[in-house]
């Protein structure tokens, strides 16, 4: 799939968004080691913590389907400048991908592509675990 293809996907979620009380609507599309696609929006609650991010959402869809290993993700909202995930979507990027790219895209199409590891830096992973005995 092209950059192009899947930063599309994302802009295409924003209008799927349920954001009732913060109006900011946000896409995402991750893309698997395997080249599957899985798409999220943002899904706000009333109470607040249940709200679920666009870029999880998409996540947690694909491994839900088996998936554990992504290439990258596009993040689209409707803001002049790049809208980067939140510290909870960046650690639940590192779970599963530490060296994707995360593509952020702003209202006029255009896309910043930044490597993870920059975006959380000293990231918590399974290294920073005690081993198992």
């Amino acid at each position: 799939m092209t950059t192009e293809e899947l930063c599309r996907k994302a802009v295409a979620m924003i209008e799927m968004a349920y954001a009732p009380y913060s109006h900011f609507r946000v896409g995402a599309a991750v893309e698997c080691d395997d080249g599957a696609v899985f798409t999220g929006c943002n899904i706000e609650n009333a109470a607040f913590t249940p709200t679920n991010c666009a870029e999880r959402t998409a996540i947690f869809k694909a491994v839900s389907e088996g998936h554990r290993r992504f290439r990258r993700i596009a993040v689209a909202a409707e803001t002049e400048d790049f809208t980067a995930p939140c510290g909870v979507c960046r650690q639940v990027m590192m779970e599963f991908s530490p060296d994707m790219d995360v593509l952020m895209v702003n209202c006029r199409g255009d896309v910043k592509t930044v490597p993870l590891r920059q975006l959380l830096p000293y990231g918590f992973d399974s290294a920073s675990l005690p081993a198992n005995p």
